[in-house]
């Protein structure tokens, strides 16, 4: 039996003989094959370069095969670790396999025998790394990793985050259309005690009422005309997890009725369905809307309001983070390329990314990785100028520049000046000292000009 994964092997025995004889079958067999004669030697060697698979005697003068067990479950619990013995001391051995180890071999064995198992166990060993692998990239790009920026306002969301996520409680996060809620309510997931647990989403505005509650809530068979069959609903498929709810605003009265004492009760009832059922789910809940005046308006109930706004998060719009906006866009570069591996373009040009960053955004994130992604599929060549964008997306410009083009060449620098950096205060919302930093003077030259020009 060849092996198809070169795997790095080392055998454990004070027998030097046996030793070798393991090694050399196991070397034909295509892996790399370390010997040791001590199980101190051994350690040494594993802390040195973890091995894929470790084969140990049980039995051996000062650091015997369940001290090789535990140093290497210590290292890495997932490399597995057979355990050579004689017959007289399977007892021990069936001791070792309850403290980790893969399995036992009794000698004398067939060296055939030890190396269908060692193949098995290799096998194992690298679906659980590929596994391992797996959810670290999902945790990534669903987590912390996802959310992308270095602003002030980005680092204080991401330390609340950071805190709300080890908390059951409910959550509201607001922000506006394309600011990345979603991505918030991702990273409160990933990044907390329900990690594990199942994350579903669903929008509150894509469905009428009659079949939102049914997409909540489920229902029974024949419920209702078209219900050919019982559905278990979100609420069951997020039971131990996390449902995200977005655009909460839009919600019926009668289904936040509904939505009310399930967070209460911790309790469902499908729809047509005499019987409750418990479930345990953290709910998080996002809008753009103001919901303290739908409150005032009557469209939004107060206690459902109350009991969701138990921990508030705000996501911040582009424009009040602007120095994000270059990262933004590399990041997002990134990712297009990897959807269009055929597109030529290969990088933003400097005049480009300092023109995305003084675009207003009105669609925030959204629309910026929207227009990436264009002119990643449409341009053809690698470096991407202003023009290209003026070209594929020319109402992102339209209201980029604070000073009307036509007046540039009738104004003294001066103005211009006075009117570029009034425009750069506007859009940090009136903070003159994220202004300043932006435009890489002191604040106190902000309040000079000011007071020049009034």
């Amino acid at each position: 039996m060849t092996s198809t994964h070169r795997a790095q092997i080392l055998v454990v025995d004070d027998h030097v003989e046996m030793a070798r004889l393991l090694a050399d079958r196991l070397t034909d067999a295509g892996h790399s094959v370390e010997v040791t004669l001590t199980g101190q030697e051994a350690l040494a060697k594993a802390r040195r370069s973890l091995p894929d698979l470790v084969i140990t005697d049980l039995r051996m003068e000062k650091v015997d095969g369940f001290d090789v067990l535990s140093g290497i479950r210590a290292l890495d619990p997932d490399v597995p670790v057979i355990i050579m013995t004689a017959f007289g001391a399977i007892d021990s051995a069936v001791e070792a396999i309850k403290l980790g180890a893969y399995h036992y071999l009794t000698k004398p064995f067939a060296l055939e025998e030890a190396q269908v198992f060692v193949e098995r166990a290799l096998e194992e060993h690298r679906l659980r790394v590929e596994n391992r692998a797996l959810r670290r990239v999902a945790v990534e790009r669903s987590g912390f990793a996802s959310m992308v920026g270095r602003s002030k306002p980005m680092l204080a969301l991401f330390d609340l985050v950071e805190r709300v996520a080890q908390s059951h409680a409910p959550v509201l996060i607001r922000g506006e259309s394309g600011t990345g809620k979603e991505l918030v309510a991702r990273a409160l997931h990933f990044e907390g005690l329900r990690r594990n647990g199942p994350f579903v989403a669903t929008n509150c505005t894509a469905l009428p009422e009659t079949l939102l509650e049914s997409e909540l809530f489920g229902h029974v068979k024949g419920a209702f005309t078209g219900a050919t069959a019982a559905r278990r609903g979100l609420f069951v498929e997020a039971d131990g997890g996390t449902l995200f709810l977005d655009e909460i605003g839009d919600m019926t009265h009668g289904l936040q009725a509904k939505l009310l004492r399930t967070l209460e009760d911790g309790e469902i009832r499908a729809v047509g369905s005499d019987g409750m059922r418990r479930v345990d789910v953290r709910v998080i809940a996002a809008t753009h809307h103001d919901l303290e005046e739908g409150v005032r308006q009557g469209g939004f109930r107060p206690d459902l309001f109350f009991r969701l706004n138990v921990v508030p998060l705000a996501v911040p719009a582009l424009r009040e983070r602007p120095e994000d906006i270059p990262i933004l866009a590399e990041h997002f570069l990134t990712r297009a390329r990897e959807r269009n591996p055929t597109s030529p373009v290969e990088r933003l040009s400097p005049a480009l990314v300092s023109a995305l960053a003084r675009c207003p955004w009105p669609g925030n994130v959204r629309e910026l990785q929207n227009v990436i992604e264009r002119l990643v599929i449409v341009a053809n060549k690698p470096t991407l100028e202003v023009a290209d964008l003026e070209a594929r997306a020319p109402g992102v410009l339209a209201d980029a520049c604070p000073i009307d083009r036509a007046r540039v060449q009738l104004l003294p620098l001066k103005q211009l000046e006075a009117e570029y950096i009034a425009w750069v205060v506007d859009r940090c919302g009136g903070n003159k000292t994220r202004a300043a930093e932006l435009l890489g003077i002191d604040v106190s030259t902000i309040h000079r000009r000011e007071r020049t020009s009034s």
